[in-house]
């Protein structure tokens, strides 16, 4: 069970709550179910992304939802042409906040996946892989792609390229970071498989 759109850690104590008493029902009535079910939350907005370690430790798992995440962190509509370009999956402080989530869930043990265009962006792959994030979630039409990209670099030149990354403090240096690892490790090419 994933819970969307968890701003507040008593959103998430009042949900277990109630899943608590609809399992005493069903119990009380003789209805069968299973009594434990794994409750995950998804991290979609900033204020999820400060409490992730609180978070962590009420929860089996978190996913982080990118689309929204990156849209309200960096307050801008992805959907609006005007702002559009605004919206930017590298950047600096989108990467810190899915740092952040992936080190709570570390901490606590639980596992961190992601869902949303960015896990299926073969130019943001190498630095998730690398940021720790346990699974990617993807329309199946780009897991071919992203797939070959990781069978095809070590996770330790992922791990120096997302700790490298987190250094810096643009857009542009970011992405121009990815690019030169790209190409010296011999992956470039995969970026132009969707075009």
């Amino acid at each position: 069970l994933l819970l969307p759109m968890i701003s507040s850690f008593e959103e998430l104590i009042q949900v277990k709550e109630m899943i608590e008493d609809t399992k005493r029902d069903l119990a009380r009535e003789g209805i069968p179910h299973v009594a434990d079910v794994p409750l995950g939350v998804m991290i979609e907005v900033p204020s999820a992304v400060h409490l992730a370690p609180q978070l962590a430790s009420e929860c089996d798992f978190m996913s982080i939802g990118t689309n929204d995440l990156i849209q309200y962190l960096l307050a801008v509509d992805r959907n609006n042409r005007k702002v559009a370009p605004l919206y930017q999956p590298l950047h600096p402080a989108v990467l810190a906040a899915i740092h952040r989530c992936v080190e709570a869930g570390r901490a606590a043990g639980k596992p961190v996946s992601m869902c949303g265009e960015m896990a299926a962006d073969p130019m943001c792959t190498l630095v998730l892989l690398g940021l720790g994030l346990d699974e990617l979630s993807m329309e199946p039409f780009f897991i071919p792609v992203i797939k070959q990209l990781i069978r095809s670099v070590s996770y330790e030149a992922a791990v120096a390229l997302a700790q490298s990354v987190l250094q810096l403090g643009s857009v542009r240096e970011i992405k121009s970071a990815v690019f030169d690892t790209m190409r010296s490790l011999g992956v470039i090419e995969l970026l132009d498989m969707y075009q």
